[in-house]
């Protein structure tokens, strides 16, 4: 029910003007049934304004309590609702509607000048900085929409069809009048023009900002802070912009935090990104793009759950038709201190960059890998990372640092370490190594592939890595179907085992955060195209669907795998095969275990103690070392992989008897 608002009293408007109000017309000023001339002061309206109650007080920082109203303002074409307070506007507040219980307070400016659409429709030119790639920003951009609108230019049906709706979106929510909902403060600010502002939104000590949304909520609010100046932006739920940042043209996903001086232009950040001191220019970065360094620059690239070491670098053109190049550097990846990686270049998921890099290498079947600089060369190490105790340390952390406490979470995101998508890479990645190895000859030194070189010893080591990755990956699925569950035939099993969905066995591809069967994705595009899918919500139930049905998908797709390795489809698997699977799965897990902690041992080695025990001999090093950093046997995440190997080697065991105890 629409509030009623009344014209004011002649008693009122005496009261108001000796408070030092004014108005050419009181007419256009209307109020709420209970509204209190005295709490406003020094005011002067124009245009149509409509004033809510003010009986309440509203708590600062400190502790300070202030009465609600307006003081010390000029409020031109606004409507106000009930307990705002509004004090101190240097210019005037213009062309807003004013949720309940908002704080205004030594604000500049704060208007709207002729129609807006508030940053949505807003290209961003990722990937490419001469364009090509563009992504229209809007309100709900998801990482999947963004990839699609950037990757599939090829299927120019559907990217007409999605800008459609993107652009019938913007025209729906653009308008003449801004809007500040309710419970948001905005405190100690300059300049905000043509921008909408979320429920529960805390803006303080902003510098400037031009034609934007910021998307705040209840359950998460957004936090923009000291210094802040952004032109042309989205802002999602709960994330958190200050210190000095600068944004031109970009989208902040949900939970991220761009702080300390940030500076992006051209680029979309998705779910948990944090950027600090650096540079993004024309990047797409998926979910949990971290970079905290200055001199860090990330430009033309697409990436997620990427670390950026301090000083990285990349460059996008080769100063012939300027800056056309891309990079990717695949999910999982890092870059050391100082790295640098010539565009074009693709490189593998879980890949750690160390050195100069400047030809154009290709490494996407190959992950898991090192790319180390070594006399000018392109070192690859293929899938030593498998063994690295940081690589599981990343991918366990990743789920505990999910910040989003929007119910309503826009990205949508797989965090497994090993999946179709990665598996998949790991079986090309055997081909291509044994494939080296045979048209160059096992006595090679080095052997050539994509821009890069690898040694002999690393080709072999590769393969094993490889293999173990795989087979690992083929019996978690398998053995995931057959636990706590019992068995009288092999029957019984095969039943089980049979996949739900016919989907799946082909490539994988990982839109930006989630993994989907290439089919299914292209399904999708099709529906997107001949027009089955009419809204971008649609679109979004749709990838949410393909997002909850990953694990039928993946059963499918690792079913084939188990196929391809045992010559029978699973229907017809038998308890034999089934044992002879698990065992080669226990061995791979404990050998892959086992490794890992010999990875962690490094942390704890003599090197690693340099520095400690200053002032004394070894054995005070020894001691002061382990007072701060505990002895290696105590480590949790040491203790956490003995346990994976004493709970994984019972889960083999378990599952093999089950097996024998199978009637015919």
């Amino acid at each position: 029910m629409a509030k009623k608002y009344r014209p004011l009293s002649p008693k009122e408007i005496k009261t108001l003007e000796s408070q030092g109000c004014e108005c050419n017309d009181w007419t256009q000023v209307t109020v709420a049934e209970n509204f209190n001339p005295q709490r406003i002061s020094d005011t002067r309206f124009s245009g149509t304004v409509t004033l809510g109650a003010f009986d309440k007080e509203v708590s600062f920082f400190g502790g300070i309590t202030k009465r609600t109203g307006i003081y010390n303002a000029t409020i031109h074409n606004c409507s106000i609702g009930d307990n705002v307070y509004i004090n101190k506007i240097s210019n005037h507040i213009a062309n807003y509607d004013i949720e309940n219980d908002v704080i205004l307070e030594n604000i500049d400016i704060l208007a709207v000048n002729g129609k807006s659409s508030f940053g949505n429709g807003t290209k961003a030119a990722v990937l490419i900085e001469s364009g090509g790639r563009e992504i229209p920003i809007y309100d709900f951009l998801s990482a999947q929409i963004a990839y699609i609108a950037a990757v599939y230019r090829h299927r120019s049906a559907v990217i007409e069809k999605l800008n459609a709706l993107i652009d019938a979106y913007t025209k729906s929510v653009t308008a003449n009048r801004g809007h500040v909902a309710k419970k948001a403060r905005i405190i100690n600010c300059r300049i905000i023009k043509n921008c909408k502002i979320g429920p529960y939104a805390c803006l303080e000590g902003i510098n400037k900002l031009d034609n934007g949304t910021i998307n705040s909520c209840r359950e998460h609010p957004v936090y923009i802070g000291t210094g802040v100046i952004a032109s042309g932006f989205i802002v999602a739920s709960g994330a958190t912009i200050t210190d000095g940042t600068i944004l031109s043209k970009c989208f902040v996903g949900q939970g991220c935090i761009l702080s300390k001086q940030y500076s992006a232009e051209n680029s979309v950040f998705f779910a948990n990104c944090d950027g600090y001191h650096g540079e993004a220019w024309s990047i797409f970065a998926g979910p949990y793009t971290v970079t905290f360094h200055k001199g860090t620059l990330l430009i033309s690239n697409l990436v997620s759950f990427i670390n950026a070491g301090s000083g990285s670098n990349q460059s996008n053109h080769m100063y012939k038709l300027g800056p056309v190049h891309q990079g990717v550097i695949e999910r999982g990846s890092k870059t050391t201190s100082d790295s640098y990686v010539l565009w074009p270049a693709r490189v593998g998921p879980f890949t750690l960059i160390m050195g100069r890099h400047y030809r154009n290498s290709d490494t996407s079947d190959l992950p898991y890998s090192y790319l180390i600089e070594h006399e000018d060369e392109s070192i690859l190490v293929p899938g030593v990372n498998l063994r690295s105790v940081g690589t599981i340390r990343d991918a366990r952390k990743w789920p505990t640092r999910d910040r989003r406490k929007d119910s309503n979470k826009l990205d949508l995101i797989n965090f497994n370490l090993l999946s179709p998508y990665t598996i998949q890479r790991m079986i090309n990645g055997c081909s291509i190594l044994r494939h080296l190895e045979k048209t160059s000859g096992p006595t090679s030194d080095y052997y050539s592939y994509n821009g890069v070189r690898i040694r002999q010893h690393s080709l072999k080591k590769g393969i094993e890595y490889y293999e173990m990755g795989i087979i690992k990956f083929l019996g978690n699925t398998l053995l995931n179907r057959l636990k706590n569950r019992k068995f009288a035939t092999i029957d019984d099993v095969r039943k089980k085992l049979a996949p739900s969905v016919s989907m799946g066995t082909g490539t994988w591809v990982d839109l930006a955060g989630m993994f989907a069967p290439e089919e299914v994705v292209h399904q999708l595009l099709d529906d997107i195209e001949n027009s089955s899918l009419v809204s971008l919500q649609e679109i979004h139930d749709r990838l949410k669907t393909i997002h909850v049905n990953y694990q039928k998908y993946g059963w499918t797709w690792a079913a084939d795998k188990i196929r391809e390795r045992i010559g029978k489809p699973v229907e017809k698997i038998t308890a034999k095969d089934i044992i002879r699977l698990t065992r080669q799965w226990k061995n791979a897990v404990v050998k892959l275990d086992k490794m890992l902690i010999e990875d962690a041992k490094k942390e704890f080695s003599i090197s690693a103690q340099i520095g400690f025990g200053l002032d004394g001999n070894k054995k005070e090093m020894e001691k002061d070392f382990e007072a701060v950093r505990g002895k290696f046997e105590e480590n949790s995440f040491v203790k956490e992989i003995e346990h994976h190997i004493t709970k994984k080697s019972m889960l083999g065991d378990s599952i093999i008897e089950k097996m024998k105890s199978l009637k015919p």
